[in-house]
């Protein structure tokens, strides 16, 4: 990261600090600055016989005056002019480490090898572009102009585009959110729907005018004629074809039935081609479907990150129909193998149940069916009788059990006393008269015997 003093053409003096021989664009031919700094360096000491240029001759001298001396700010936007144009749109390849990321959105960080370092920085619309992460120890490949920055005096690599050694951006950027997504569950077999065996209704996202679609049709056709297949039109590639899909996935849901199946289909191409089925919007927009979801993305060897997230992964478009829909002669097969055995079963049925009917006719109930109700009726008369036998001697019983006790309470009744000659003496308010000082003269008295009440005057 380094470079040789003796191969940088500075001339702090006298000039504007340019280059002679430098290429009108792009990157500087280094053999003509080497050779131009060369012929100046000779020239200057052609002519002077003592120094390279006024700088190093003022060296020379015992004393220099202020007037004489150059700023720090004249020193440094020399240096800025010279390393500014002649390293600008060059390639550096280091390790990245430190990286900063402000809220300004710009990026901040060092570039190293196992000799020297350099500060880098990636301003935010370049950040913004970039398809994947920058980590720390990521070995890169960086494009950029070298600069000054006056205020630190410090030098800095400002980085328009990078790639990682050895992979290539996309595939670093797909390995990076596989493993983020990975690490979120949402590749993971639990999540995984079975399709139905036979859809009626299939929605399939894909280019109206690609070979995908017609590959999936002519193979549906083949198959099962007694499905509805809609299409959802959108864009597989290029600008705007990552919300086309999004979008398709969306309308997919705002059919009315919904569809048995979602399928998210186009033909091969590169791994640029197929990017937009890698797209982290995309993805998670096809996780999160209610919908069963097919991916037929690209060829067999083609994997993209809707194939890891799809409940199922179809290697080309006609697979998917293979996977989506039943064989016809198939089902034909199963449906005569099934009508075979519902008329088995059904006769087995039948043949029970007028095995069952035959041994019912053949009981007694169903030969004489009057006999067994004469027989309930002598049982009824049977029973009628027996009960009212119960019930008479029951009555019996009871009466003179009834006798008997009349008789001992008419035996303990004061009536019967009275029969007898007694009587019960009351006076008019209900008292028993018990004794002859019960009573007062000319008080009335009530005196009760057996067929009836005396009133008598005490005298």
């Amino acid at each position: 990261m380094t470079a040789d003093p003796q191969q940088l053409p500075f001339d702090f003096g006298g000039d504007d600090g340019g280059i002679d021989g430098e290429p009108a664009e792009g990157r500087p031919d280094r053999a003509a600055v080497k050779k131009a700094a060369r012929k100046k360096r000779a020239t200057a000491a052609k002519s002077s016989g003592t120094a390279v240029n006024k700088p190093l001759a003022a060296k020379k001298k015992e004393a220099a005056t202020a007037e004489e001396a150059l700023s720090i700010s004249d020193v440094t936007q020399r240096i800025k002019r010279v390393v500014e144009s002649s390293l600008s749109s060059l390639w550096v390849a280091g390790e990245i480490t430190d990286i900063a990321r402000p809220r300004s959105g710009h990026l901040y960080f060092t570039l190293k090898d196992d000799r020297s370092q350099l500060r880098g920085v990636m301003w935010r619309s370049v950040a913004e572009r970039l398809p994947f992460d920058l980590d720390d120890g990521q070995s890169l490949l960086c494009y950029g102009d070298i600069e000054v920055y006056a205020a630190r005096g410090s030098v800095q690599m400002v980085v328009k585009k990078c790639q990682p050694q050895g992979m290539g951006a996309l595939q670093l950027a797909f390995a990076q959110l596989q493993a983020k997504l990975e690490s979120e569950g949402l590749f993971a077999a639990q999540r995984k729907r079975p399709l139905p065996r036979v859809p009626r209704k299939i929605a399939i996202v894909s280019s109206p005018t690609g070979a995908a679609i017609r590959d999936f049709l002519q193979a549906a056709a083949s198959r099962h004629a007694g499905v509805e297949i809609v299409l959802i039109p959108a864009s597989v590639q290029g600008p705007g074809s990552v919300e086309m899909l999004v979008e398709g996935i969306a309308a997919a849901h705002r059919l009315d039935p919904l569809p048995d199946v979602l399928i998210v289909s186009r033909g091969g191409g590169s791994l640029e081609d197929l990017w937009s089925f890698n797209e982290e919007k995309f993805v998670r927009a096809l996780a999160r479907s209610r919908i069963p979801t097919v991916s037929a993305v690209g060829h067999e060897i083609d994997v993209t990150l809707s194939d890891l997230v799809a409940d199922v992964r179809a290697l080309t478009p006609t697979d998917a129909a293979i996977r989506v829909l039943p064989d016809r002669e198939v089902l034909v097969d199963v449906l005569d193998a099934l009508d075979g055995v519902m008329r088995r079963s059904l006769y087995r049925r039948i043949e029970s149940s007028r095995q069952r009917l035959s041994w019912i006719e053949s009981r007694p109930l169903f030969k004489n069916p009057y006999e067994l109700v004469l027989n309930r009726s002598r049982v009824v008369d049977d029973l009628d009788e027996r009960a009212r036998s119960v019930m008479r001697r029951r009555l019996e019983q009871n009466r003179s059990r009834l006798g008997q006790l009349a008789a001992s309470v008419s035996a303990l009744s004061p009536l019967s006393v009275l029969s007898r000659g007694y009587s019960v003496t009351q006076t008019e308010d209900g008292r028993v008269v018990r004794a002859a000082d019960d009573v007062q003269t000319g008080q009335t008295i009530r005196s009760r015997v057996a067929d009836g009440v005396i009133e008598s005057t005490v005298q």
